[in-house]
């Protein structure tokens, strides 16, 4: 165990960043608090669960992790993904244990991704399926809290879900549960269009302590409300061992893990843009690795970064990752003080609190952008939105995943070989399609705009040929090679094929400005055995050569 740190390493920190933690901590629980409970309920959970995911994740976190502006703990698209996955536990099991053995999964698969170095598991999610996502769980959230808003007891994760619970339950509502939900609703849409500033930042838990302050002073019939909390008792116990229940919870924590770990990585990398510090990947998936292992053995929920809390905690100026310890320590405060007043807390007020969240985070404009820039990419993006609204995650990111792998390889498979020529009076050589250029007719002058890999090596004699075709008094081709970066054993056995085609051909393959790493894995592999033609340091005197 390394040595605590002395007096004298700590007085810097006493000194320059003390003060600014603790006021990010206390500004950040103060919106955490309504969260937790709103959140664990969302995943079917009793509501101490998401305060329990709000008290150990953030201090294992601040052990392990790399960012100071990250705040772990519920998050709201993770918990619609926990309500969908923990409908598939066996019989027998109740939702807080699958729950447990959620988190425990959750926790292995980022240990696993961190020790393995697999922190490249972000680039799974492309933007067009990370946003498509946000946007279709955002509105699945927001449909599944309006029962709740009205005091109804219908639920469902999904549109057609909720659609037949609310016929099969006769469009049931309160009017008292109504009034709460829907005056909270209207007084936190209308502080948001207020300036950014405290009241903006202390506006859910005012809304919150109002409603407990009504509830209590009225007790009104009707008003379903949160309940009677245990007491903070954190008894560290393993999950439960079954087998069967592990097994049904798997994909699903897969899918947790890696939204969860993707998500917290995109909102770790944009606050650390904005002061110039750079994050560790790695450090990442450790430090969420321990989090959900922490939550799996203390009563909590998968955690993961909240956009809308990591945010605050950066604007309220959070200088190192003892934020995190701090707020875990006021949380542990709040479960040891306030449980009897969080009893009071009516439902609709949460859910209200949960739809203005998460709606205020709706952005439709990625949409018509990527739309313009690549409608391939835009429809995927619509799709995954629409999966999750109909259908379900698990099918929403599946087809996420796989669509943009698609796209990848639709896009590899087929080398870009611009055919290129000589710009009057320069030695700059660019694609005819683009500039007024000079063509030799006798040097065929081709750039490889890419890598050869497997997934394109086939195709290069086709499209090699098909500008050959076009240009019959061709006595050699020089293939401009700057940009590529890496050749690997299919892109080699395309590059032999060329050669040996042009060699029946009575042509000549020469290749110019070859980068020196791929130069030398060319000569390791003993080409000069089979390659005949030429090497030049620049595309110029390759197509001034008349040998």
């Amino acid at each position: 165990m390394p040595p605590l740190p002395s007096l004298a390493a700590l007085r810097p920190y006493l000194r320059d960043a003390l003060r600014d933690d603790l006021v990010a901590a206390v500004v950040v629980s103060v919106l955490l608090i309504p969260q937790s409970l709103a959140y664990a309920m969302l995943a079917g959970l009793p509501p101490q669960v998401g305060l329990y995911a709000s008290l150990l994740p953030p201090l294992f976190y601040a052990a392990l992790g790399s960012s100071p502006f990250l705040n772990i703990g519920p998050v709201a698209v993770l918990a619609l993904m926990i309500m969908q996955t923990l409908q598939l536990a066996p019989a027998g099991v109740s939702p807080s244990e699958a729950a447990l053995v959620l988190a425990a999964e959750v926790g292995l698969f980022l240990a696993a991704a961190a020790l393995l170095r697999l922190h490249a598991l972000a680039a799974l999610l492309s933007v067009p399926v990370l946003h498509g996502f946000e946007s279709g769980a955002t509105i699945a959230i927001a449909a599944s809290q309006l029962p709740v808003l009205i005091g109804s007891t219908a639920s469902g994760g999904t549109l057609p879900d909720l659609w037949r619970s609310l016929s099969a339950h006769g469009f049931d509502w309160r009017g008292v549960a109504a009034l709460f939900g829907i005056v909270s609703l209207l007084t936190l849409v209308a502080v948001r269009r207020l300036p950014k500033g405290l009241i903006s930042r202390i506006a859910p838990l005012a809304v919150l302590l109002a409603g407990i302050g009504i509830a209590w002073a009225c007790d009104p019939q009707g008003l379903p409300r949160v309940g009677e909390l245990p007491p903070l008792a954190l008894v560290f116990t393993p999950p439960r061992l079954d087998p069967e229940l592990w097994t049904a919870m798997l994909p699903g924590a897969a899918l947790i893990g890696l939204l969860g770990y993707v998500s917290s990585l995109a909102v770790a990398e944009s606050l650390a843009r904005r002061v110039g510090q750079r994050v560790d990947a790695r450090r990442e998936l450790m430090g969420l690795a321990a989090a959900n292992l922490a939550a799996a053995v203390s009563g909590g929920m998968p955690a993961a970064a909240s956009f809308s809390r990591s945010v605050l905690m950066s604007d309220a100026g959070s200088r190192t990752r003892m934020t995190g310890v701090f707020v875990a320590a006021l949380m542990g405060a709040v479960l040891l003080t306030l449980s009897p007043l969080l009893a009071w807390v009516p439902k609709p007020v949460l859910a209200a609190s949960i739809m203005v969240a998460v709606l205020s985070g709706l952005k439709f404009g990625p949409y018509a952008d990527a739309w313009r820039y690549a409608r391939a990419e835009a429809l995927l993006m619509v799709a995954v939105t629409l999966l999750v609204v109909f259908v379900g995650i698990t099918a929403a990111l599946g087809l996420g995943v796989a669509g943009a792998i698609a796209l990848l390889l639709q896009r590899s498979a087929r080398p870009h070989v611009a055919l290129i020529g000589r710009i009057a009076g320069t030695e700059h050589y660019r694609n005819v399609e683009r500039h007024q250029v000079e063509l030799d007719p006798e040097v065929l002058g081709l750039r490889i705009d890419e890598s050869l890999l497997f997934l394109n090596g086939r195709s290069l004699a086709d499209v090699v040929q098909a500008h050959l075709d076009t240009h019959p008094t061709t006595r050699r081709v020089l293939l401009q090679m700057s940009p590529v970066n890496t050749i690997d054993f299919s892109g080699l056995s395309a590059l032999k094929e060329l050669h040996e085609t042009l060699e029946r051909q009575g042509r000549r393959l020469d290749l110019s400005e070859v980068k020196g790493p791929v130069l030398d894995r060319l000569k390791a592999s003993g080409w000069e055995s089979w390659f005949r033609g030429r090497l030049y340091l620049s595309h110029h005197l390759g197509m001034q050569d008349r040998d």
